[in-house]
């Protein structure tokens, strides 16, 4: 298993259950950490591993067509589109938003899935 990290994902989409907060688009931050099967060490092939930017790209597209109002189901759609990569065994989403409270730098969600391998 290899641990595959993405740090600072940036998306632009609607969130948030305010009026105000569904008539433009906020910024989220992503972290994800991944434990997947690959072999890419000993290969040097994108084959043989997760292709971060597809990855990150189908990531993105969720989160923009889910228009969500809870960053907690962010994460969980986040979460899902890792899961459904079929060389995934775990994953870890951090979902972070700014800004969205005076006073408060920012609310994160963190949420974790792992497969089950019989």
């Amino acid at each position: 298993m290899i641990g595959l990290s993405l740090k600072g994902l940036e998306v632009d989409c609607i969130i948030g259950d305010l009026p105000e907060e569904r008539a433009r688009e906020q910024r989220l931050l992503l972290d994800i950490d991944l434990e997947i099967d690959s072999a890419a060490c000993a290969t040097d092939s994108l084959d043989d591993t997760v292709d971060y930017a597809v990855l990150s790209a189908a990531i993105r597209e969720a989160l923009v067509n889910a228009r969500c109002r809870m960053i907690e189901r962010a994460a969980q759609l986040a979460l899902d589109v890792c899961m459904a990569q079929a060389r995934v065994a775990a994953a870890t989403v951090t979902v972070t938003k700014t800004g969205a409270v005076r006073g408060l730098r920012a609310a994160s969600v963190r949420l974790a899935g792992r497969r089950n391998r019989s």
